[in-house]
């Protein structure tokens, strides 16, 4: 049932990076929006402020009865006993999932490039859309990141593709499937397949599974793009109907990279391209072998959308990256503070050994907060332990929420910071943010790299220690 004649459109749950940018997208379509949401925090929270969405802070059934929605849209975060999604169901209001809202509103017009897999998709998926607006393709976008050249996780485009982050979480209570599953992909790419998001995936065949699905959706004429690194990835070619695509440093890739060299803060890499049959080469100033190979992925979907090689360079050296990615927030008295968003084990070990790859000359002090329901639980205690090797010192702040875990299968923090400490690392433990940026503050000197990682707020951590650094080399001057 279409629900394009609605009017007024309320988001249960308007906070996330995803709720938030849908309903900035459809503001801009002209509708009336509002919402509500429990913890609000910046970059969200300050960008629908500035766009004069109203948001009810907390949850309450008299939030939509107040509203009167012809629509609600309810986002994954919100459980069936919330008292604002009671309130919908048991007055027959009208309501979609997020991802439906999307395909309703958005996708009908377009066709979707649709970037999944456990790592590496809100950087892929927002490096594309930046390529393809710079080659002239103006698309619309829809990803789980602050795009810093748009200062936005969206746009609407009038060309003919939109690219969407696909998230493999699940769609809502009522919807327990992945997201990605209702975004009817023309050419789907998935950067990686690894165990994760342990409170909704049994075990690893359970998101082996989801690919799966996600990768049987690509019609005859559409594209699936592969990570060939990833036998977990590769193995999804089977089970699509369209035409497979690979990329990557193996042999057998079709877009096959041959080496990387670092070059006055850029990398410049060298690639096989099977369109030309020739070698070529290309610069990115994203540091990291892993975003050598994302970059890769792009050049194969961009190719497939008409853009040449000349196109997709320009988009890489003009690309800006994307907040809470290798994102550089100052350089205080010499120490650089960078927010990132890495939480999966393979993840942290592949941020920190790229920056240290990209910054020789730098000490790397690792801040991490274990915060989503994963890394909050034992099942990563082990591979947390060798993550933070490339680190010159690792910080790592007791996660919030432990308790709605149960105690067997809970993160160890107290024997991870000892485990890491047993491998020859300076590891602490700390109870709270402000304790840890007092141990920074106190031990980082000029020529250091400071890394903050959490896909949360690490209760302003990143932000509060370049205050506080800033402070100290103020008072020293």
């Amino acid at each position: 049932m279409r629900r394009k004649n609605s009017k007024t459109i309320y988001l249960l749950g308007i906070g996330g990076i995803a709720m938030g940018t849908l309903a900035t997208m459809l503001t801009e379509k002209g509708f009336n929006v509002t919402g509500s949401d429990l913890n609000l925090y910046p970059p969200m929270s300050t960008h629908l402020e500035t766009l004069g969405i109203p948001v009810c802070q907390g949850y309450d059934a008299a939030n939509p009865e107040k509203c009167a929605p012809d629509l609600v849209i309810i986002g994954n975060a919100i459980r069936r006993t919330n008292p604002e999604a009671e309130y919908v169901l048991s007055h027959g209001l009208p309501y979609l999932s997020m991802p439906q809202a999307i395909a309703e509103f958005f996708l009908c017009a377009h066709k979707s490039m649709v970037v999944a897999g456990t790592h590496g998709k809100s950087t892929t998926s927002s490096l594309l859309s930046w390529v393809l607006s710079r080659g002239g393709l103006d698309p619309s976008v829809f990803v789980g990141a602050f795009i810093k050249n748009w200062n936005s996780s969206y746009r609407i485009g009038r060309g003919p593709f939109m690219v969407i982050e696909g998230d493999e979480y699940d769609t809502a209570f009522f919807d327990k499937g992945p997201k990605f599953l209702h975004y009817s992909p023309w050419i789907g790419i998935v950067t990686s397949v690894e165990f994760d998001h342990a409170d909704i995936f049994t075990d690893f065949e359970a998101v082996r599974r989801a690919f799966r699905s996600f990768a049987r959706l690509i019609q005859p004429d559409g594209h699936l793009i592969l990570n060939a690194d990833d036998a977990n990835c590769l193995a999804l070619a089977k089970e699509s109907r369209g035409r497979v695509t690979t990329y990557g440093w193996s042999r057998t890739a079709d877009w096959r990279i041959v080496d990387m060299i670092h070059t006055d803060g850029r990398i410049r890499f060298t690639y096989e391209n099977p369109l030309s049959r020739g070698t070529e080469s290309i610069l990115t100033r994203m540091p990291g072998r892993h975003n050598v190979s994302n970059s890769m992925a792009v050049m194969a979907a961009a190719s497939l959308a008409g853009l040449d090689r000349n196109a997709v360079q320009d988009g890489l050296l003009t690309f800006e990256g994307v907040k809470r990615r290798q994102d550089i927030l100052g350089e205080i008295g010499g120490i650089l503070v960078m927010d990132d968003f890495a939480h999966h084990p393979t993840a942290v070990r592949e941020t920190i050994q790229a920056l240290k790859d990209f910054y020789p000359r730098r000490r790397i002090f690792c801040a991490f907060e274990p915060r989503t329901n994963s890394s909050r639980r034992s099942v990563f205690q082990q591979a947390y332990t060798t993550a933070f090797d490339d680190a010159f010192c690792i910080c790592i702040k007791h996660p919030p929420g432990m308790d709605a875990i149960p105690r067997e299968e809970r993160l160890d923090v107290q024997k991870l910071v000892a485990d890491i400490a047993e491998r020859g690392k300076e590891c602490h433990g700390f109870a709270s943010a402000e304790d840890l940026i007092g141990f920074l503050v106190d031990h980082c000197a000029s020529g250091d790299l400071v890394v903050c990682m959490s896909n949360g707020s690490f209760d302003g951590l990143p932000h509060g220690l370049c205050t506080a650094l800033a402070q100290k080399h103020a008072g020293a001057s």
